[in-house]
């Protein structure tokens, strides 16, 4: 097995016009790998699937060739490969590039940075997804220009991150875990049997849950009809086809979900101070105008009007970019530290 310690955070030259970076985005139903010229204009990228089911070997291995076959296209041949920045799921040691735990790839204690290190002989940079689109976002996207910046990502869970002076703060390790905050003490269950998390309030899931009830009771008749109640198939593009359909049921819950995250913004904004909020993933992709309108003025009754009165809350603008892009960005930085 290869070592786990962080050779490959070594100083490097600068990226030169001839120099490409690798972003990659790792997520639990697809792989992106995204190559980037020294000013962060995409030059190629390659897709697979993730195909978890097969177990973390295999995963690795898709990896592995998802990197190989973009960085052997002819277009980047004349070009030389400077490091990999890479956005994962779970909890994850940016120091040493091990990804501790996450259950969805079948991983425990992987050591994923070690191992690209030796295939590909070129630094490697391991951190977070949501942190890397977020960091994507700041750099490239809705929160260029802003020095203190928040990311709020509703999807399947609840993703979050936190950028404070310019940097991406980590606390001991993994904070910006937004999604976990209690917002209901005696709610529903959510990760960790934690209650009343924000994610267990407001993530797609949760709404696909009480949205599955709904349809069933005849609530919901679209969605019944076109998406049924298996909460697999209530995805962000049903339940937004749902509302526009005329299924005020539907609506009623997303409304609810996006006043639960407003509720959280308002206290991130009595905590932080930040300058913007982001929000991005699928729900806020679909359904911008719901959100935007719910979760601001839950914020603003939430929190004190001399600290939010001046936060933009922005809608995220890079949508399946916003991970390579900062991942890139993120490698690109360390190169020459």
């Amino acid at each position: 097995m290869p070592s786990q310690s962080p050779i490959y955070f070594a100083k490097m030259n600068n990226m030169t016009d001839q120099d490409f970076v690798i972003g990659f985005d790792l997520g639990g139903t697809k792989l992106q790998a995204t190559a980037l010229d020294c000013s962060f204009s995409i030059l190629a990228t390659n897709r697979k699937k993730t195909r978890a089911v097969a177990g973390g070997e295999e995963v690795y291995q898709r990896i592995k060739d998802c990197i190989a076959e973009l960085a052997g296209l002819p277009e980047l041949k004349r070009r030389q490969l400077k490091g990999i920045g890479l956005g994962g799921p779970g909890i994850l040691d940016s120091d040493t590039g091990v990804i501790v735990y996450t259950p969805n790839l079948h991983w425990e204690n992987f050591p994923l940075g070690p191992r690209l290190n030796e295939d590909f002989s070129v630094p490697v940079c391991l951190e977070n997804d949501v942190n890397m689109g977020l960091y994507g976002e700041f750099h490239f996207g809705a929160g260029k220009g802003f020095k203190h910046v928040i990311g709020l990502f509703p999807g399947t869970g609840i993703g979050g991150g936190l950028i404070l002076n310019g940097e991406l703060y980590r606390g001991t390790g993994n904070a910006g875990e937004l999604g976990h905050m209690t917002i209901q003490v005696d709610g529903p269950f959510g990760a960790e049997s934690m209650r009343g998390t924000l994610e267990a309030l407001a993530s797609r899931l949760a709404i696909a849950k009480e949205a599955a009830v709904l349809a069933a009771q005849g609530e919901a008749p679209w969605l019944l009809q076109n998406a049924g109640t298996d909460i697999c198939n209530i995805r962000s593009g049903s339940i937004a086809k749902s509302i526009q359909n005329g299924d005020k049921s539907i609506e009623r819950i997303v409304r609810r979900a996006a006043r639960y995250l407003g509720i959280a913004m308002g206290s991130l904004v009595n905590i932080f101070s930040p300058e913007a909020i982001i929000l991005g993933g699928g729900l806020v992709e679909k359904l911008e105008d719901i959100y935007m309108e719910e979760s601001v003025k839950a914020m603003k009754e939430n929190s004190f009007t001399f600290m939010s009165k001046d936060v933009k809350v922005l809608a995220a603008a890079l949508g399946d970019d916003a991970v390579v892009m900062g991942a890139g960005k993120l490698v690109s930085q360390k190169l020459d530290r």
